[in-house]
């Protein structure tokens, strides 16, 4: 069917849980973008766009069907990650006096939304002006976590093809909150092995160091003469799980990532203050090998709860949560 916004957009059914639960796809077409969106985890499954010479292939990696997303869980291969995206240390953190113990599922700290976080959660679908919105509910408690959350995102395609993530979330008490998309870009197409080599460019000067157990220190180091200065376009190598500071008051695209070879570009602008780089360097060989994409995440900052420092990701009720990114594809 057609949006009205001349997006086409059709549903189709994709599985069904162990307890009966249906899930459904949504694929969305415009501007030469063709994009599929899971009920299951908010996943975006799959991102195809044309190369330099229009032929088009998948440049998100993605999984054939239901029971290998829940086989595969830990890389939350184009999962929405919340109630927190990355990492809360030790688990637990203080909000107007009173201490919050979250699920430890990372060693003891916390690690994106819990053993059963938004990414293994199945969302209410409906259609919306350009394409598919997804909600749920957070139960007070739900992972640890105070306040009864809804939560919606919209998934649409803008008039060039860009895929357009909008974020909206509001609360009945003092919560925290972090969300981020966690899809794994391959520009080169997503069966091509390593995405290593691919030219990246980020708007950080900056980033948020950490320790053995990827947590902040707390400082802010300068990416001067280190691995971590993008600012201009440099290829991706191996080892990066790290938070980029965005430079404040960039108009454009933050990050920009390039394949010499089929000449796509994806670029990404944000509203958030953050992107985490990470080069999937834990991949074994199944689904894919190791470093076969980069994921590109906007957040705000790992353990932001036990960082007065740092942005804080803090909502209370009467407030709305809305954050936007927008992931653009070109060809040069």
């Amino acid at each position: 069917m057609d949006t009205g916004s001349n997006t086409a957009l059709r549903t189709e059914h994709f599985g069904t849980l162990g307890d009966g639960t249906a899930v459904d796809r949504w694929t969305l077409e415009r501007g030469g973008t063709r994009v599929r969106v899971l009920t299951y985890g908010a996943v975006v499954q799959s991102v195809e766009v044309p190369d330099r010479d229009g032929a088009r292939a998948g440049v998100a990696l993605g999984l054939p069907d239901l029971a290998s997303y829940q086989q595969y869980t830990g890389p939350y291969f184009g999962a929405l990650v919340g109630r927190y995206a990355n990492r809360i240390g030790r688990a637990a953190f203080v909000l107007d006096g009173r201490t919050h113990h979250v699920t430890r599922n990372e060693g003891r700290n916390h690690v994106h939304g819990g053993a059963v976080g938004f990414d293994k959660r199945v969302w209410d679908a409906r259609e919306t002006d350009g394409g598919v919105e997804l909600s749920l509910v957070a139960a007070d408690g739900e992972e640890g976590f105070p306040g009864r959350l809804e939560v919606s995102v919209a998934y649409t395609l803008d008039e060039d093809g860009a895929l357009r993530i909008a974020y909206r979330a509001t609360t009945d008490a003092p919560t925290v909150l972090n969300l981020t998309n966690h899809t794994y870009w391959n520009l080169a197409g997503a069966d091509s092995g390593s995405a290593l080599g691919q030219r990246l460019r980020i708007a950080a000067g900056r980033i948020t160091p950490a320790d053995a157990e990827s947590l902040p220190t707390g400082e802010f180091l300068p990416v001067d003469g280190t691995r971590f200065d993008f600012r201009e376009p440099r290829p991706v190598s191996k080892e990066y799980d790290h938070n980029f500071v965005l430079d404040e008051g960039v108009t454009g695209p933050v990050a920009e990532l390039y394949d010499e070879v089929s000449g796509r570009v994806l670029t990404v602008t944000t509203t958030e203050p953050g992107l985490q780089l990470y080069t999937a360097d834990h991949f074994e060989g199944r689904p894919f090998v190791p470093c076969a994409g980069i994921a590109l995440e906007t957040q705000h900052f790992p353990d932001s709860p036990n960082r007065p420092e740092f942005p804080s990701t803090v909502l209370r009720p009467g407030a709305e949560f809305v954050s936007t990114t927008v992931y653009g594809f070109s060809v040069r």
